[in-house]
C-alpha cells in the first residue's frame, strides 16, 4: 500500500498522532508540532518526545513530517513579519530535530507590498539563513506548491525551481506536491497526467519530489482557490488518484491525506490502491 497516510492530530501530545496513524495502519503521517494559529509556541516536553519516538518505533509508520505554521511568511516584505517568520521557522526546525522528523512542509509565502521576483528571492534567503543556524540538520525542508491566490508564491513549477536554484544547500530541500493546489493553479492533472509530471521533471526534477498531499478539489482547474475535497468527490476525480497510487515512480513517496476528515476518509481511500482496484 505504499506510504499512504494522513495528517494526524497531536492534540494532547505529539505521541497521540502516532497512535492515531498506527490505528489506521498508516505508513506515513503529518503533524503540527505546535499550535499553528499563534506565534507563541511551546517546546515539546522531554517525556513527550521520548514517548513519540518510542511509539513510532513500535508502529507501522515509516515517515513523519510536520507542517509549519500558516502564520509563517518567509517571503514577507515587512521586516518585522519576516523576522518573526524566520524565528518561528527556526523553532519549528528545532522541534523537528528533537522529534527526529523526516521533513518540514511549508508554504513559501507571499510578497504583499513588493514584487514576485523579490518574494522568491526573500524566501530563498530565508531558507539559507535558517539552515545556516542549524548544523547537521537531517530533515528536508519541503516547499509546498500553492494554489496561487493573490500575491502568494510557489504556484508554478518555475517559481519553485527559481527558489531552489537560489538555495545554497540544495540537498536539504525538496517539494511537497499538493494535488488540489496544482489543479487550482491551472495544472490539468485530471486529463494530462503524463504531461504534468513530465513538465515537473523537466523544470524542477522528480528527485526533488519528496512527499504528496493528496486532496481532491472543490473548485475547478485554474480557480486559484485552495479548497480540499474528499478523494473522488471533487473536480479532479478518482481516476487521477488511482493512477497516482499505481505509478511505480512514486511507490516510496509518502502520500498524506489532507481531506476534510482524513481519519474517517482513510478506509474509503484504501479502495483506490492498486491491490483493491
Amino acid at each position: 500500500m505504499g506510504f499512504l497516510g494522513i495528517h494526524a492530530s497531536a492534540a494532547g501530545g505529539v505521541y497521540n498522532a502516532v497512535e492515531e496513524g498506527n490505528a489506521l495502519g498508516c505508513r506515513s503521517i503529518q503533524i503540527f508540532t505546535a499550535n499553528q494559529r499563534t506565534w507563541k509556541t511551546k517546546e515539546p516536553e522531554t517525556e513527550a518526545v521520548k514517548r513519540f519516538i518510542a511509539a513510532r518505533k513500535e508502529s507501522t509508520i515509516k515517515y513523519v513530517c510536520s507542517h509549519a505554521s500558516y502564520l509563517i511568511n518567509l517571503a514577507s516584505c515587512d521586516p518585522e513579519k519576516l523576522k518573526k517568520s524566520r524565528d518561528a521557522f527556526f523553532r519549528e526546525m528545532k522541534r523537528a530535530a528533537a522529534l527526529k522528523l523526516d521533513g518540514i512542509v511549508f508554504h513559501p509565502g507571499s510578497f504583499t507590498g513588493g514584487t514576485r521576483e523579490k518574494g522568491l528571492k526573500t524566501a530563498a534567503e530565508s531558507i539559507n539563513k535558517i539552515l545556516a543556524k542549524i548544523r547537521n540538520f537531517s530533515s528536508f525542508l519541503l516547499i509546498e506548491n500553492t494554489a496561487g491566490s493573490g500575491s502568494t508564491i510557489g504556484r508554478s513549477f518555475e517559481e519553485i525551481e527559481e527558489m531552489i536554484k537560489m538555495v545554497d544547500e540544495k540537498s536539504k530541500v525538496g517539494v511537497c506536491f499538493d494535488t488540489a493546489h496544482a489543479f487550482a493553479a491551472g495544472y490539468d492533472i485530471k486529463n494530462r497526467y503524463d504531461e504534468v509530471f513530465r513538465e515537473f521533471d523537466g523544470i524542477i526534477g522528480l528527485k526533488y519530489l519528496k512527499v504528496f498531499h493528496i486532496n481532491d478539489s472543490k473548485t475547478e482547474k485554474d480557480s486559484r482557490s485552495d479548497r480540499h475535497e474528499f478523494l473522488g468527490k471533487g473536480k479532479i476525480g478518482e481516476k487521477f488518484f488511482k493512477r497516482l497510487f499505481a505509478d511505480k515512480r512514486f511507490v516510496n513517496v509518502p502520500m498524506i491525506l489532507e481531506t476534510p476528515e482524513p481519519v474517517e476518509d482513510y478506509p474509503r481511500v484504501l479502495r483506490f490502491l492498486p491491490e483493491a482496484a
